[in-house]
């Protein structure tokens, strides 16, 4: 249980500290440079070592990681498993409320007449609609927070924190989105769990003995 915003905050602060000092950076490249000029800077940096690992390390932004990761929390105690599913589950309802908002098109019809000039991942499906914000960036900066949250060892916060911006810069690799889509995508992942985890941890039933065991840990 914690006491509030400033709790969290605190328990998050290896993830968190990083994070704030890239996204200010991040703020200073995207008015400094143009989407298209940001987009191909990324695209050219391109190798095929990078195409083969890109789309694995895209996948642990994905719904089923969070869900598998869920399960096995919930093998030794319910109340990570609880917090972990509902952070994405929260994140990801705003990240789609969003998506549909600006109904944003991809880089592949945003750069429909400049295709030739892009390079695609061979064998990948490239998605057409709905690019802002980046889900896949929503779901890792938000598993990164919680993860962050939970454990003893707080430094494993910078770990996550690497992880969630290799998710985010694999979205931009695969032409899924551009970078104002990942800059938004970290930006709801981190404040919403934020708010999320200042609210529902303080709930009394999540410190009850019921919670605390797990499938494989029954309790007394």
């Amino acid at each position: 249980m914690n006491k509030g915003a400033g709790d969290v905050l605190y328990k998050v602060r290896f993830f968190l500290i990083p994070y704030i000092v890239l996204l200010c950076g991040c703020l200073i490249i995207k008015l400094l440079y143009t989407r298209p000029e940001i987009y191909f800077a990324v695209n050219r940096l391109y190798s095929y070592w990078a195409d083969a690992i890109a789309p694995y390390i895209t996948d642990i932004g994905d719904g089923t990681t969070i869900i598998i990761l869920s399960v096995i929390l919930a093998l030794f105690s319910y109340r990570p498993a609880f917090l972990l599913i509902t952070s994405y589950a929260i994140t990801s309802l705003t990240a789609q409320a969003l998506k549909y908002a600006f109904d944003a098109p991809r880089p592949k019809v945003y750069f429909e007449h400049e295709l030739s000039k892009i390079h695609f991942v061979k064998g990948l499906y490239i998605l057409t609609v709905h690019s802002f914000p980046s889900g896949h960036t929503v779901t890792a900066f938000s598993a990164g927070m919680v993860l962050t949250y939970l454990l003893k060892n707080k430094q494993w916060g910078i770990l996550f924190f690497v992880v969630a911006v290799l998710v985010g810069y694999s979205r931009m690799y695969l032409s899924q989105h551009f970078f104002e889509d990942v800059m938004a995508g970290s930006v709801v992942g981190v404040m919403v769990t934020v708010l999320w985890l200042s609210w529902v941890d303080r709930r009394e039933f999540l410190s009850s003995p019921r919670w605390i065991r797990g499938l494989l840990r029954k309790g007394d």
